[in-house]
C-alpha cells in the first residue's frame, strides 16, 4: 500500500491517510482482511508521527472501513457498506470538483479539461503510458 501525503498542502495529514485508504478500499485495491501497515511502519515511511496514523486509523474504524485488532494490526473490515456505490460516488465527485476547481484557476475550460481527460484514459489504457512524470 503506497500513500501519497502532501504536508502544507489541502487537508490535514490524518485526513489525507483517510482519503486514500477509503479510495483503495473502494477501488478494490484494498479488499476485505487485507492488513495494513501498523501505525508505526507507516509513520516512518510517511515522516509522520505516529500518533497522526494513529488518528487516521481510528476514524476508518469508526467509518467501518478498518477493523483495529490488538496486537494483530489492522485490517480491511469485511463490511462493504461504507463503500457501496453512492460512497464511490462521493469520493469520485470529491476529486472531480477538486480538478475542476484546479482546472479553472489553471485557465482551462472545460472542454479542455475533457479533453484532457480522454487522453489520459487512452494512454493508460495502451499499456500505463505516461503515468508517472510525463507531461498530458
Amino acid at each position: 500500500m503506497r500513500l501519497h501525503i502532501s504536508p502544507g498542502e489541502g487537508p490535514p495529514i490524518y485526513r489525507q491517510i483517510v482519503n486514500q485508504v477509503r479510495y483503495l478500499v473502494a477501488s478494490g485495491r484494498l479488499k476485505a482482511g487485507d492488513a495494513l501497515p501498523p501505525i508505526r511502519t507507516l509513520a516512518q515511511e510517511l515522516l509522520i508521527n505516529p500518533n497522526t496514523v494513529a488518528r487516521a486509523y481510528r476514524e476508518l474504524e469508526t467509518m467501518g472501513v478498518l477493523s483495529l485488532r490488538q496486537g494483530s494490526g489492522s485490517v480491511v473490515a469485511g463490511n462493504r457498506s461504507p463503500l457501496a456505490s453512492g460512497e464511490k460516488l462521493r469520493i469520485l465527485t470529491e476529486r472531480v470538483d477538486g480538478l475542476l476547481a484546479e482546472s479553472v484557476q489553471l485557465g482551462y475550460d472545460i472542454e479542455e479539461l475533457v479533453a484532457l481527460v480522454r487522453r489520459r484514459d487512452a494512454a493508460l489504457r495502451l499499456g500505463g503510458a505516461g503515468r508517472k512524470g510525463k507531461t498530458p
